[in-house]
């Protein structure tokens, strides 16, 4: 047992240490992005801490799913239900306060209901062996039919359907008042987060160590870099791939909570596109398509560099809405890619 362990932790170290020229790459990218847009629009106020705190308070949920979305493409899977699930997630929580049950009892349903879902789609992929785009499709109609079936109206939680649910999205963690501003009325502004920030850091964190220093991490590295070796190394190749997608729609239902304390209500329509957002920014930020290379890290830093672009966008305030998706677009073929020369330059100093 002991000699299995540290060959899957070799392995997956191997692995991680590949992708940090991608994982540099992007974080220099963002900064740059970044940077420019305070040389561009500082006088539009995007030198403010605020403007990027509000890219943080928008994109919460998406933190949580893109961690969830690493851990599946790290075994060389897809999942492209969490949008969907989302969806759901957030009119579940709608309607649930809205007859008058309990915000926290709402959110512990939803959780329930993420770890199902992946208990389902995780055991078609890892002991049916069905192809992951296939079992996350059939999730995704599944998931987005049964939102139509809670309510097709958009639903929206209010103080007076939920005073807990109301008072944890509006509660406000401020930090030094250094970094707030003064506005043009002479007020200080002090930065804020908001609680959704704090669970999908905390979310960042707890699955950066798992991935880094438990035999489960170290098994997805090994899964994703070869299914034949990582058997062989006497891993259990189809409950890793199980537990992944467990993991992903247990994230997914963090993220749908958070993604439901930033909108407030919930529609059948919700959350339409945002799998291709996350699976962008796992890309964006150093994960492979094929399995075996990423880091949440990385991705976390994909989840900004599409944030910083709407947000760019929303500030020059001339640009078609259409402008974030193109640039995304770019980006994910620059990285895919980039990603190709360095597997053939890997195979080629083999």
């Amino acid at each position: 047992m002991k000699t299995e362990q540290k060959t899957a932790k070799a392995l997956g170290s191997k692995k991680m240490n590949s992708n940090t020229l991608l994982l540099v790459i992007t974080v220099v990218l963002f900064a740059v992005m970044y940077a420019a847009g305070c040389v561009v629009y500082a006088s539009k106020g995007f030198t403010h801490a605020q403007t990027f705190l509000n890219i943080l308070n928008n994109n919460a949920g998406l933190v949580c799913v893109a961690c969830g979305m690493t851990c599946v493409m790290l075994t060389g899977g897809i999942d492209i239900s969490v949008g969907s699930l989302i969806a759901l997630d957030c009119m579940l929580l709608a309607w649930g306060t809205g007859q008058g049950i309990s915000a926290a009892v709402m959110c512990a349903l939803v959780i329930v209901l993420g770890i199902v879902f992946g208990l389902v789609q995780g055991f078609c992929v890892g002991y049916l062996n069905i192809q992951p785009f296939i079992v996350t499709m059939a999730g995704m109609f599944f998931a987005r039919g049964m939102t139509a079936v809670v309510s097709t109206n958009q639903l929206s939680i209010t103080q007076d359907t939920s005073a807990l649910f109301y008072g944890w999205a509006n509660a406000k963690i401020q930090l030094p008042a250094f970094l707030g501003y003064v506005n043009s009325k002479g007020k200080l502004q002090i930065p804020y987060i908001r609680v959704s920030v704090v669970i999908a850091l905390a979310v960042l964190i707890l699955i950066f160590l798992i991935l880094r220093y438990t035999r489960f991490g170290r098994s997805l590295y090994a899964v994703g870099g070869s299914e034949q070796s990582a058997a062989m190394m006497g891993l259990d190749v189809k409950k890793a791939k199980m537990k992944a997608y467990v993991l992903s729609s247990f994230l997914c239902s963090i993220g749908g909570i958070c993604y439901c304390l930033n909108t407030m209500s919930g529609s059948v329509s919700q959350a339409t596109g945002l799998e291709m957002d996350a699976i962008a920014s796992c890309v964006i930020g150093g994960t492979l398509l094929t399995g075996g290379v990423g880091n949440v890290f990385g991705s976390f830093f994909g989840v900004l560099i599409n944030g910083t672009i709407s947000s760019l966008v929303k500030t020059n305030g001339k640009l078609a809405s259409s402008w974030p998706n193109i640039l995304t677009a770019v980006l994910l073929c620059f990285f895919i890619v980039l990603q190709s020369v360095f597997a053939h330059l890997k195979e080629k100093n083999k």
